[in-house]
């Protein structure tokens, strides 16, 4: 077993992200976003920002709201946004398909044990974590591009079929950027902290490894961050 102290503090950093989580939802069924894929990115970030999402929630997130959107007569939300926060907002698309889709995936491994040798467990990997990586991998896709597509498509008019191509076009680089830094971080958190310094292999049931996905996503974010710059900058990605 991890030290005590290490699983208290798992228990209390993911109790705090479920709580920031929980009083985002809360204001944004009082005060729901413009865009309505927002009302789902900001509390499901919430869960691993947890503090921080919650304090830039409420010093831009608001801005975005439908009721201040009129307020303002929708004139300066983006002009009250710095860039930087707007990449922030960006990568957090990535966030949300990312954290949604580790959870299903996550969840479907433990309740259904074969998926795994499905996914190439002891065929093409010896760990069983890499297997679970590649449906990790496919369902955050799917879900960052369901994200993406229903922010670019109202925003550019555009079809269905060019909604998604655009869609997969945005996300693309972006997820993969996420992943690499999730997954970079997971495998250090697996390999070198709790095999070798604890002892314990990581494991979905316990909540050292939801406390270690925590930050495994905030260092998804990092590394997705200069991708989503640049893809905003180049017109690739919406400014939010």
């Amino acid at each position: 077993m991890p030290p005590i102290w290490v699983h208290d503090l798992a228990l209390a950093c993911l109790a705090v992200g479920i709580a920031c989580a929980i009083v985002i939802a809360v204001d944004l069924g009082r005060h729901p976003q413009r865009m309505w894929i927002m009302n789902i990115v900001w509390p499901v970030n919430g869960l691993f920002g947890s503090v921080l999402t919650l304090w830039l929630y409420y010093r831009f997130g608001r801005l975005a709201a439908r009721d201040a959107a009129d307020r303002s007569k929708r004139s300066n939300t983006k002009e009250k946004t710095p860039f930087p926060v707007m990449v922030a907002k960006g990568a957090m698309h990535c966030g949300a398909g990312c954290t949604l889709g580790d959870i299903v995936a996550e969840g479907l491994a433990l309740a259904f044990p074969v998926i795994a040798f499905w996914a190439g467990w002891k065929t093409l990997f010896s760990e069983k974590m890499f297997a679970i990586w590649v449906i990790d991998y496919l369902f955050a896709f799917v879900l960052g591009v369901a994200f993406q597509y229903f922010t670019i498509k109202p925003m550019r008019e555009l079809s269905p079929a060019e909604g998604i191509v655009q869609a997969v076009k945005a996300d693309t680089l972006s997820l993969t950027a996420w992943q690499i830094g999730m997954y970079g971080f997971m495998a250090i958190a697996q390999f070198a902290i709790f095999r070798n310094a604890f002892g314990v292999r990581l494991e979905p049931s316990m909540p050292e490894f939801w406390f270690m996905m925590q930050i495994a996503m905030i260092a998804g974010f990092f590394t997705s961050y200069p991708v989503n710059w640049w893809l905003i900058k180049a017109g690739v990605k919406e400014r939010m």
